[in-house]
């Protein structure tokens, strides 16, 4: 089964030294779950100020700049993973790493 591992942080919090630390976390991470033939994709995603949002009300369609919901965290990145299950899944989102604040959403697909 497909899980995604929605990561979520602040975006203010970003210091160069701790972006590479983090960034060579990933790299190390994202070599781990290809030795093991869970990745099926991911990547950190830019600033939530590129974002561009298209909310729907009553049918008519607006667009808005930024992310959706208002929050300190923000959508990050993701993992695309194969697990043989929810468990399995939330070990591989244990070990993603973060600043010191930040949070992992374990999601299961829908096949279609």
């Amino acid at each position: 089964m497909q899980y995604l591992l929605i990561i979520y942080g602040d975006e203010s919090l970003d210091d160069p030294v701790t972006l590479q630390e983090i960034t060579a976390a990933h790299m190390r991470l994202g070599a781990e779950l290809r030795e093991a033939g869970a990745i099926v994709g991911g990547d950190r995603l830019k600033p939530s100020d590129t974002a561009t949002t298209i909310r729907t009300a009553g049918g008519a369609q607006t667009l808005h700049d930024g992310p959706y919901a208002e929050t300190r965290e923000q959508l990050a990145g993701y993992y695309l993973i194969e697990a043989a299950d929810l468990d399995a899944a939330i070990a591989w989102g244990r070990k993603i790493p973060g600043g010191p604040n930040y949070a992992i959403e374990v999601r299961p697909i829908w096949p279609i």
